[in-house]
């Protein structure tokens, strides 16, 4: 009686602890979000590819797309796909951009149900680089950023936001941030 109880027991813990997994965690391909958002983080990864190599596919954006602006005293909240265009042309003739921290690509969720959605965000450290001139030296800094992409039907990027001490990074690069150095 005494060895059934146990080998009752012993089948409850087991049973009771099985998984229902098969040893792929977050990577379940029947799922149409977890395609959605694999194929969305293509579009980012080629995104950041082409913003450090200073060749940016825009046709990966939506007609409609806006970027988030998020610096501070912005004279608007936002900047549509040729503003945007414009920014990248200005930032590449001033900046070398290279992110320094490996791609960590995280899925965004639905605010009500905090279920994933498509969207990709991630958390990446860049260096950006002010070139030497004539009477300057080259001036290097890093710059820990927040960035999320959301996606149309499409598979197009529809809304960027960007959040960093964009601030303190051009204070530092353009020689204003001597106190920043001191205390590093």
């Amino acid at each position: 009686m005494k060895n059934t109880l146990y080998l009752l027991l012993l089948a409850f813990v087991l049973t009771g602890c099985k998984t229902d997994h098969n040893g792929e965690q977050d990577k379940d391909h029947d799922d149409p979000v977890a395609a959605v958002f694999e194929a969305n983080s293509k579009t980012v990864m080629a995104n950041l590819e082409g913003w450090q190599n200073e060749n940016l596919d825009y046709s990966m954006y939506a007609g409609d797309f806006y970027l988030y602006e998020t610096a501070f005293s912005a004279e608007k909240d936002s900047l549509s796909l040729e503003e945007m265009k414009a920014y990248d042309k200005e930032m590449w003739a001033n900046y070398d951009f290279k992110m320094v921290s490996e791609a960590v690509l995280l899925p965004g969720v639905k605010r009500a149900s905090t279920e994933p959605d498509g969207s990709v965000r991630h958390y990446p450290v860049w260096e950006v680089t002010k070139p030497a001139t004539d009477s300057t030296e080259a001036r290097t800094g890093t710059i820990r950023l927040y960035e999320s992409f959301d996606f149309n039907e499409e598979g197009k990027i529809l809304r960027q936001q960007v959040f960093g001490d964009f601030t303190g990074l051009m204070m530092y690069l353009h020689g204003e941030g001597d106190m920043m150095e001191q205390g590093e």
